[in-house]
């Protein structure tokens, strides 16, 4: 298996992405962040990609954010961005990129930690802030779940799925196009390419889909019930940020709302007029909404 390594030259003037890069060194993988802001600052915003996107998709985002005081932090998940890319699709599991992650949030020593989640960075994150509840303050979930398999998903989940790992070329760039309700240009959908120069580059971002949960014996599907176990007490501000036009995660919303007590007299938003990649479609009104979650909050 080869580990692989995205030149830096790919990432030369992409558009709204001029962020210093920072750098974790896993055991035996290096793993990319962004970090802007205030390093002592007393407030932490961790935002997670998902599937199959990257930390270019926060650019609106983060200026914003730190701007505001707060510590910004956005990985890029092992498989994608700057981060490593181990070769073999077999390499990756939903446990594996837990660790991966998780080392590397405790190797910062994050705390006092505003999460904000979306499509995979769900999967992982609510875990995270489940499994580590002592060092997150507050909760933002959009366009995401956390599944166990005991509900049946969606048929556009399903056809996702079969598609992602049976084409022959998986255009990282048009998919991300594809979940945006705006016309994002040629070279954003570039810029969403840029970490992949050729199809091997990919096997973290074509194995995601295979790894979500859809029958109840899924190698995940017990630490995912255990992980809600604790969402069902949690009582810290959690805010769902879901917007109005993705047909995988729609309805998804409501389940967090019966179920996580933190989330009772939050003020909820729909984003109007995003897609599955709303943080593309609307990053700024995102970060308004964080802002205004936090100092609301306390």
């Amino acid at each position: 298996m080869e580990i692989l390594r995205t030149p830096d030259s790919a990432f030369d003037n992409l558009p709204g992405y001029k962020f210093q890069p920072s750098y974790f060194q896993l055991r035996d993988l290096r793993m990319h962040y962004v970090d802007e802001g205030k390093k002592d600052a007393t407030e932490t915003v961790l935002l997670l990609h998902g599937e199959p996107s990257w930390s270019f998709l926060y650019r609106k985002m983060i200026p914003p954010l730190a701007a505001a005081g707060y510590r910004v932090i956005a990985p890029d998940l092992i498989g994608f961005g700057k981060s490593d890319k181990p070769s073999d699709p077999e390499f990756y599991s939903y446990q594996s990129h837990l660790d991966w992650l998780k080392e590397f949030f405790l190797g910062l020593d994050l705390k006092n930690v505003t999460l904000f989640c979306q499509d995979w960075g769900g999967l992982l994150g609510l875990r995270l802030a489940a499994e580590n509840s002592e060092r997150f303050s507050r909760i933002v979930a959009a366009n995401t779940f956390l599944p166990t398999g005991d509900i049946p998903p969606k048929e556009d989940f399903l056809k996702w799925r079969h598609f992602s790992q049976n084409v022959k070329r998986l255009s990282i760039g048009t998919i991300v196009k594809n979940g945006c309700v705006s016309d994002i240009s040629k070279e954003v959908v570039a810029a969403y390419d840029a970490p992949y120069p050729e199809e091997k580059f990919k096997a973290g971002a074509r194995k995601f889909p295979a790894l979500v949960p859809i029958t109840p014996d899924d190698p995940a599907s017990e630490a995912n019930r255990k992980a809600w176990e604790n969402l069902k007490i949690w009582k810290k501000p959690f805010l769902l940020t879901f917007s109005d036009s993705d047909p995988i995660t729609k309805g998804a919303d409501i389940f967090f709302r019966r179920l996580v007590p933190g989330t009772k007299g939050q003020k909820h938003v729909t984003i109007t007029n995003a897609g599955h990649f709303l943080q593309e479609d609307k990053g700024e009104e995102l970060a308004e909404v964080i802002q205004r979650f936090i100092s609301e909050n306390p």
